[in-house]
């Protein structure tokens, strides 16, 4: 199997019949043995049995894992590395912003020679809320880890059959794949894509599903945010030690008065909003640390729609 094309679907009932008109052509004209793999990450529409039909049209190129409960799109996605039976693979979304014809792209560049093809949207389609906080989080990762990741919301990238073996070998309950990716991956690259509206529905990831999943980057692959506060408390209690000695001298001078009590309030409020700030940075670990000892399962597969491998 030449090329295994992995695609996450969560209520997509109203973009997966367009998807499907465009994806199977687009991969036919690339010539090679390919294999399509939807994951329905626990649909509450008509998402599977869409998938199903779509099975039973075309069940020689066409593989469909449900999810027991909707576990989020990068367990999805993990979900198919561990079925992939590609040599390469390539992830791409179910809402058509990312276009079918873009992956022969990925696969020439692949073949090229790269392990690991990471993408940049071009003439971006989001509302300008959703590129602003993009740009701001991307900002944000790089000063906290060492992953250089130009575009990290675009989901369409590819990956040769090593970085998936590396990946497969990964069992953390929170992660960003392209980062793990870009971890193991002796030769990436990144190529430009084209990049479209939403063909329909809406999209699934709210402006807090962001900021958890950056939340979850950071705090995987760094230390850095518990490093800054540390460097921050030993900053503020040096300037707080400081200002104790400024007082009491100042008491020794001007003898005692009562106009800074206010001043003493707000450094008070402000330690202790730092403080606070600390230990929702540490319990963010803490939490991470408790879903790791627990080890449960981070996905269930209710079913696996495919034909018998000895099949004709």
């Amino acid at each position: 199997m030449k090329l295994s094309v992995i695609v996450p679907v969560y209520n997509e009932e109203l973009v997966l019949p367009l998807l499907f008109e465009r994806l199977y052509p687009a991969l036919d004209k690339l010539g090679i043995s390919y294999e399509v793999l939807f994951v329905d990450d626990g649909s509450a529409d008509r998402s599977v049995a869409l998938l199903r039909e779509q099975f039973a049209r075309r069940p020689d190129t066409t593989r469909v894992i449900l999810l027991a409960h909707n576990a989020g799109q990068h367990m999805a996605i993990l979900a198919g590395f561990e079925r992939a039976r590609g040599s390469q693979v390539v992830t791409i979304d179910s809402d058509l912003q990312n276009p079918p014809e873009e992956i022969g792209k990925i696969v020439a560049a692949m073949d090229a020679g790269a392990d690991y093809v990471g993408t940049i949207r071009l003439m971006r389609k989001d509302v300008w809320w959703r590129r602003a906080i993009s740009r701001l989080l991307n900002r944000l990762r790089e000063r906290t880890t060492h992953i250089r990741i130009t575009d990290q919301g675009c989901m369409l990238r590819g990956y040769d059959r090593s970085v998936i073996e590396a990946i497969n070998q990964c069992h953390e309950v929170n992660t960003f794949i392209p980062a793990l990716a870009s971890v193991f991956a002796q030769r990436p690259t990144e190529i430009e894509v084209a990049h479209a509206e939403r063909a329909a529905g809406a999209s699934k990831y709210s402006l807090l599903s962001l900021v958890r999943l950056n939340f979850d980057l950071m705090t995987g692959f760094s230390i850095v945010p518990l490093q800054m506060f540390s460097l921050a408390g030993v900053t503020i209690a040096l300037g707080a030690l400081a200002f104790v000695v400024f007082l009491f001298i100042r008491r020794l001078v001007v003898g005692p008065e009562v106009q800074g009590v206010f001043t003493l309030f707000g450094i008070a409020f402000f330690l202790i909003g730092v403080s606070l700030l600390g230990l929702g940075i540490v319990g963010e670990y803490v939490g991470r640390i408790y879903q790791e000892v627990r080890r449960r399962p981070r996905y269930l597969v209710a079913a696996v729609l495919e034909r018998d491998a000895a099949g004709p």
